[in-house]
């Protein structure tokens, strides 16, 4: 197992690691909106959802991966009806990729942030089933 940190994205608010890689797997913690300095990017959802996957981006190349490694995503919501503005976003960053995900609403998150993402990639390694 190998902790992953870069001081590209905002260090951890709490007992955790920006991401870990094992067993051939990449899994991130969730990113908010804040910025590496860690103050949140805007009190739009729009702005904060730029930043998180910003945040995912450095997290994963710290790792040695990148976007078109993810498999799968987890979006938590403080509001759904930020459902569409979310996804554009997020497709543009993805493009033509598109893992497995989630979405779903949830009554707070860290920081009064209005988005959370998480991801889990490959780390290098070609599998076929």
């Amino acid at each position: 197992m190998k902790f992953i940190t870069t001081q590209e994205a905002p260090q951890a608010i709490g007992p955790y690691s920006q991401a870990v890689k094992v067993n051939g797997f990449i899994y991130t913690s969730g990113q908010i909106g804040l910025t590496p300095e860690g103050v949140m990017a805007g009190d739009d959802v729009e702005n904060q959802t730029h930043q998180v996957m910003k945040n995912l981006f450095y997290v994963l190349e710290a790792a040695g991966a990148h976007f078109n490694d993810v498999i799968k995503t987890t979006i938590f919501l403080a509001d759904m009806s930020d459902f569409e503005k979310v996804n554009a976003i997020y497709a543009h960053y993805f493009g033509m990729h598109k893992p497995v995900r989630s979405t779903v609403a949830v009554k707070t998150l860290p920081k009064n942030a209005l988005v959370e993402i998480d991801c889990i990639a490959l780390d290098g390694i070609e599998y076929s089933f």
